[in-house]
C-alpha cells in the first residue's frame, strides 16, 4: 500500500468526495484507510446498566484506499505515488513534481 499514517489525502468518491484529511490508520490487508473527519456515521448506543444513559456516538469508518489520492506535501497537488530505489533505500516519489515524499 502506498499510503502511510499521517499522509494528507483527498477523497475522490463517496458522500465526502472533495474533502481533505489526514490518514489516521491504514489496514494494508484489506486495502482500507481511516481518514480524519471523513466517512463518519452516527451510532445509537443503548444504556446497559441502571443510571447509564443512551447516547449517539459518531464513528469514523474505514474506506477503500482506491477512493482516496495522496496530496503531495511539496507541490500541494493530488498525485499518484511512484517509487525510487537508491542504494537499497526505497522512497516514495510524487508523479507530478518528481520529488521525494
Amino acid at each position: 500500500m502506498k499510503l502511510l499514517k499521517g499522509d494528507t489525502v483527498n477523497v475522490l468518491r463517496g458522500k465526502d468526495s472533495g474533502k481533505t484529511g489526514k490518514v489516521e490508520r491504514v489496514f494494508s490487508k484489506t486495502g482500507k484507510v481511516v481518514v480524519e473527519g471523513v466517512n463518519q456515521y452516527k451510532r445509537h448506543v443503548k444504556g446497559r446498566m441502571p443510571g447509564q444513559k443512551s447516547e449517539i456516538i459518531t464513528l469514523t469508518k474505514p474506506m477503500s484506499a482506491a477512493n482516496v489520492v495522496l496530496v503531495c506535501p511539496k507541490c500541494k497537488k493530488a498525485t499518484r505515488v511512484g517509487y525510487k530505489v537508491l542504494k537499497g533505500d526505497k522512497t516514495r516519489v510524487c508523479k507530478k513534481c518528481k520529488k521525494e515524499i
